[in-house]
């Protein structure tokens, strides 16, 4: 029995190069967004702030803490604090969610860009935000689900301290040793979950018009049927993730270097400036640092396109050859396949990516009847 996941690494690089060579600087950076939000870290919060109470100031001294330095603590967190925190709190989750529901749709809006090769943020985002919507409400709810499971084994482990007053080392120690493996298989499962809604489920949708769990059902009898297909995907794909962020990360690093000459003459001048003007020149420090984060994660997001536009090609292709039905982008594999039997080019075997607004942009001709079925 052949592997798809070992036959379609070649294909898929193949399959990349058609689609960003020759360069369309426009096109690049239209990716560079999607990929900054659809593949980019995942946001998240969190932290536990302990404190211990402070001898001195007697009850209704209210004069506080004097920390070294001067600097004073109030006794109590009065309203004013806590209006402060719940604000602090309240913009973190609005952020948080924020980027989770744009990465959510831009999923969508990066399949289509390589199922169509047109890069349209509006067009697709207008199409797809429904369905991105489902899959925020999915990973909102696994998230949600991993986070609790968490909760529960930190108290598991905690629970002997607090209540047998750390006397005893035998029962924490069999309860590590019984929720790192749980930890560990929950966090397996849950990042299996989540890629396959992403590489697989995310597809279904667009290529069915099928809700997620609707499509989750669909790759299901798939994932059944082929049993290990899927599973060498699995491992062949965390391989390349592995070998691909590593590329990545060298990049990225040259390209901090490279920033730092700048940005770095401006901070150097921000403290040349500060000798007369202390508060002009950390102003102009404060803005060639954000000036340099900026240009980081451009960076960042530009170096990350080839490497995304890649592993999603790889799933697409796999996921087509396991079934032949849910195959997004049956063109382009077989003008690859071609081109590599002839021994031509992969971008002979179709137009490169086009911009946004390009009307004249292949469609119907590039996807067969996948855009019939979607209409």
């Amino acid at each position: 029995m052949s592997l798809h996941a070992v036959e379609d690494v070649d294909d898929a690089y193949r399959a990349t190069k058609a689609l960003l060579w020759p360069v369309d600087r426009s096109s690049w950076v239209k990716l560079a967004v999607i990929v900054l939000f659809a593949a980019g870290p995942g946001g998240g919060f969190g932290g536990i702030q302990t404190s211990a109470p402070f001898e001195g100031g007697g009850p209704g001294g209210g004069a506080g803490v004097e920390l070294p330095g001067g600097v004073q603590l109030p006794a109590t967190i009065g309203g004013a604090e806590w209006l402060v925190i719940a604000t602090i709190v309240v913009l973190i989750s609005v952020i948080v969610l924020g980027t989770l529901f744009i990465g959510s749709v831009m999923e969508f809006v990066l399949v289509e860009s390589l199922r169509k090769e047109t890069v349209s943020l509006r067009e697709y985002w207008g199409r797809r935000w429904p369905q991105g919507v489902r899959l925020f409400g999915f990973r909102l709810l696994l998230g949600l689900v991993g986070l609790g499971s968490l909760a529960v084994a930190a108290a598991l482990v905690v629970a002997p301290f607090v209540f047998d007053g750390g006397n005893g080392l035998a029962v924490p120690i069999l309860t590590v040793l019984a929720v790192v493996p749980f930890i560990g298989a929950l966090g397996l499962f849950t990042g299996l979950i989540n890629g396959f809604t992403t590489v697989f489920v995310v597809p279904i949708m667009i290529r069915e018009e099928r809700t997620l769990l609707g499509a989750w059902g669909r790759l299901w009898s798939t994932i059944t049927a082929e049993p290990w297909q899927y599973l060498a995907y699995a491992a062949v794909s965390v391989v390349l993730s592995v070998v691909g962020g590593v590329l990545a990360s060298v990049a990225v690093g040259v390209g901090a270097v490279a920033l730092l000459i700048p940005f770095g003459l401006l901070a150097a001048v921000g403290v040349l400036v500060a000798t007369a003007s202390e508060l002009l020149g950390i102003v102009i420090v404060l803005f060639a640092a954000l000036l340099f984060g900026l240009a980081l994660i451009g960076v960042a997001a530009l170096v990350q396109v080839p490497l995304v536009v890649y592993l999603r090609y790889y799933a697409l292709l796999v996921l087509g050859d396991i079934e032949e039905s849910l195959d997004l982008i049956a063109d382009r594999r077989a003008a690859v396949r071609a081109a590599d039997g002839g021994g031509g080019t992969a971008a002979e075997g179709g137009a490169g990516i086009a911009s946004e607004g390009d009307d004249d942009a292949p469609d119907d001709t590039e996807n067969g009847t996948a855009d019939t079925d979607e209409n």
